[in-house]
């Protein structure tokens, strides 16, 4: 009878030295849900905050948008009116029509287009050609190489402007589309953009493709071009659009106005001491068409090649 006496008092003392943890941990899951409520209502608070900054910003990116539209169809001498008109006292629609009798805008529309769509098929071509180069085939100084050659992005157009005229002069191919699309054809971005999605593809892919007898034209074809289709969107897009946009390269080398592009186009309304600013923003509402319609139809492409490119060093 002592020893059961002994151990119950032992256990009723074991149980009073847990009550104490007991407590905390009672007290604790009480205290649990009003926890989470703080941050959960914290979580949303910053997501407003984050939400209502992204519509600032986007609004300041849109207000010259919105101002280049609406100067499109005002007067001539209403568009740079202080305070800003943003609603014009009378839309003249007729912009959009003259503009086609007062410039060959089609014509423009049609260079621009051309040298855009060419540009941007041989930069795709080329530069995931050079980034499987870079990314899948191993050989001495490959990754030397791919820094001197990305290197490149930071010499200013302006250091070798003057000598590749020189060298397209003496070519022969200057006036002509030829001398941009050899120039533009090969673009260090493209190949640095191109190479970081490449690098998030499992080498193991290339291993297997290369036992079942592949050549190396043939994996980069039947199997990186496939799996690529978000980063090659977004270097089409890209390049396009930087085409499209293009003022210097065309203004150095075209000089008949039946190979303008639409920027150069442009030009039209300036004169030597006035411009019609209302025909110049309606011929750049017009040229900002294309390059929507490309986006809106590309864009999940687009955003996806940007997000997933840099995943991977």
């Amino acid at each position: 009878m002592t020893h059961m006496a002994e151990d119950l008092k032992a256990s009723l003392s074991k149980d009073a030295a847990r009550l104490p943890d007991r407590a905390p941990a009672a007290e604790e899951r009480r205290r649990t849900p009003r926890g989470r409520s703080t941050r959960e209502r914290k979580k949303r608070t910053a997501d407003v905050v984050i939400y209502a900054v992204l519509a600032v910003l986007v609004v300041g990116l849109m207000v010259p948008f919105i101002w280049m539209v609406s100067s499109s169809l005002k007067e001539n001498n209403q568009v740079l009116t202080v305070p800003i008109q943003w609603i014009p006292t009378e839309f003249v629609w007729s912009n959009y029509t003259d503009i086609w009798t007062r410039i060959p805008m089609m014509g423009y529309l049609q260079n621009s287009l051309y040298l855009a769509v060419i540009i941007t098929c041989l930069q795709v071509l080329t530069g995931s050609l050079a980034a499987y180069g870079f990314s899948k085939v191993r050989f001495p100084g490959r990754d030397v190489l791919f820094l001197a050659y990305i290197g490149t992005i930071a010499v200013p157009w302006q250091a070798y402007m003057v000598p590749q005229y020189i060298m397209m002069q003496n070519l022969g191919l200057t006036n002509s589309f030829n001398a941009l699309i050899l120039l533009q054809a090969f673009g260090a971005f493209g190949v640095f953009l191109m190479r970081q999605y490449y690098m998030t593809i499992p080498d193991e892919l290339c291993e297997a493709a290369r036992i079942d007898g592949l050549s190396e034209y043939g994996i980069w074809a039947r199997v990186i071009l496939p799996l690529s289709k978000p980063a090659l969107a977004s270097l089409a897009l890209l390049t396009f659009v930087n085409t499209w946009n293009d003022y210097m390269g065309p203004f150095i080398y075209l000089t008949s106005n039946r190979l303008w592009t639409v920027q150069l186009g442009l030009r039209s309304f300036v004169g030597q001491f006035d411009a019609e600013y209302a025909m110049i923003m309606t011929g750049s509402v017009i040229s900002v068409i294309p390059i929507l319609v490309i986006f809106l139809i590309g864009q999940r492409y687009f955003i996806q090649g940007i997000a997933t490119s840099g995943m991977k060093g």
